[in-house]
């Protein structure tokens, strides 16, 4: 559904008003009556409450957490769609940002559809009018919230029309609309620089694989060393040789770009809001294809740092394309690095589709602070240990690294793998449970979520805010 936002708008009339409220007080001219019938639900911790009369749409809802306000975002655009609405109002009568700013949010996140290859299209619009003080910061949410649709429309598109020269071209297109720069390195220059994983993981496609590297370098920015994003682009994966085992795991698979396109939402965000810090991303992208030239379960692959890995297992190919860019970090002299994959089923497993496992090792405070952006945002995090024991299912006979380890503790040994590449403060955030869903959950969409986004863009954002 296509939306248009007007904030402020004066005088306009609408069949639909959705009102944000933190008491009951707040509705004198309402009446006694329809106060009190406004706390009786209330009382019954009714928060979201609908009026139809007449064809004239009355929604109120009742500010409580963050999280429940979002999800009255999301249940008000149910009723817009179920009644064919094309013109709603919202007045904010809530004190302070946590009331229209989580609402704004879960609803314009609900007005997301992927229809582009329907033949009959979705081509209905809203028109949007709020009433409101708080201009700037809906603008900002207006931004993030466009951000997370580029970020869940990468990961929709077909991997037959999204190739890795595809997604660069995406990235390049872009750049140029939300004014960040994007530099593409392409095959000949990948070879030159002898990004050993991306190569050998390309080895069996017929396409050509892309590194993709990003910046956002406002005037004089807070940080004096950049801060790096890596998102792992694996525009469809087959598993090479190791063919996926598990039934119907390759139905969804051009979602294993899902790192990839939370870095290229979370650029959007940073550049469109103007983030005071200095920020790169970096993207390895290629397919994971079957060939005849595929690379195989005992090759023995020299990576971009010049570690020596032994392959185990070819569905382990994100870890070895990270491998190269997050070695190629160290030329920028990081102030702190985070990558994002769908990289591991042990961590959809672990914890499912309702958080995100990470670990790594910075500091305790940075830790926290993207925890507290987890909780914020509602893309909340548990951190898995990368305790020594774990490295010694990495070990080779014939290598300085396997790149897989036993059968348990997957997603740390993947994380203990990637260690291995890092020399400076480092996050890994492992994304494969909340990165696609097989139906909406909410305001998270079916399919691509863009998880990753919001919860980049708050981490950086409150880091901005406290140098």
């Amino acid at each position: 559904m296509e939306q248009k936002l007007i904030i402020n708008a004066q005088d306009v009339q609408t069949k639909t008003t959705i009102f944000l409220f933190d008491t009951v007080n707040q509705f004198k001219n309402l009446g006694e009556e329809t106060q009190n019938y406004l706390q009786s639900k209330l009382d019954k911790k009714e928060h979201f409450i609908v009026f139809d009369n007449w064809n004239v749409l009355s929604i109120y809802v009742f500010i409580d957490t963050t999280e429940k306000t979002r999800h009255s975002g999301y249940l008000s655009v149910q009723e817009i769609k179920k009644q064919q609405i094309d013109d709603v109002s919202i007045v904010d009568y809530s004190q302070g940002e946590q009331g229209i700013l989580p609402f704004m949010e879960g609803f314009l996140l609900s007005l997301y559809s992927f229809d582009k290859y329907k033949s009959k299209a979705n081509d209905s619009s809203l028109d949007i009018y709020l009433t409101t003080q708080k201009e700037q910061a809906i603008q900002e949410i207006e931004n993030t919230v466009e951000a997370v649709c580029i970020a869940r429309d990468l990961v929709n598109e077909p991997s037959n029309t999204l190739t890795a020269e595809q997604l660069s071209h995406e990235i390049e297109a872009l750049s140029i609309s939300h004014k960040f720069n994007a530099e593409i390195l392409t095959l000949s220059q990948i070879q030159s620089l002898k990004m050993g994983g991306l190569l050998s993981v390309n080895q069996g496609s017929s396409l050509p694989p892309t590194f993709n590297i990003l910046e956002h370098k406002p005037e004089n920015p807070q940080n004096s060393q950049p801060i790096i994003l890596v998102g792992k682009g694996v525009v469809y994966d087959t598993g090479g040789l190791s063919l996926k085992p598990t039934p119907q795991s390759m139905d969804i698979m051009k979602c294993d770009m899902g790192g990839a396109a939370a870095v290229v939402g979370a650029f959007c965000a940073i550049a469109k809001n103007n983030l005071p810090l200095h920020i790169i991303g970096l993207i390895p992208a290629t397919d994971n294809h079957i060939s005849n030239t595929s690379y195989a379960p005992g090759d023995v692959i020299t990576m971009f740092d010049q570690t020596t890995v032994e392959v185990m297992n070819t569905d382990a190919e994100g870890r070895l394309i990270l491998a190269d860019a997050l070695s190629f970090a160290k030329k920028y002299n990081p102030e702190l690095v985070i990558d994002l994959a769908t990289l591991t089923g042990s961590a959809l497993h672990a914890i499912g589709h309702e958080g995100i496992v990470y670990m790594g090792t910075t500091n305790k405070e940075t830790k926290q602070a993207l925890e507290e952006s987890g909780n914020n945002t509602h893309e909340r995090l548990v951190e898995f240990p990368l305790w020594e024991e774990y490295s010694k299912q990495l070990k080779s006979p014939i290598a300085d690294l396997k790149n897989i380890g036993g059968p348990s503790a997957g997603a740390i040994t993947a994380g203990k793998f990637l260690e291995h590449f890092t020399s400076y403060d480092w996050l890994h955030l492992d994304i494969a449970g909340p990165a696609f869903l097989g139906g909406a959950d909410s305001y998270r969409s079916q399919g691509g979520t863009g998880v990753g986004v919001r919860l980049l863009y708050d981490f950086l954002k409150t880091k901005a805010e406290n140098n």
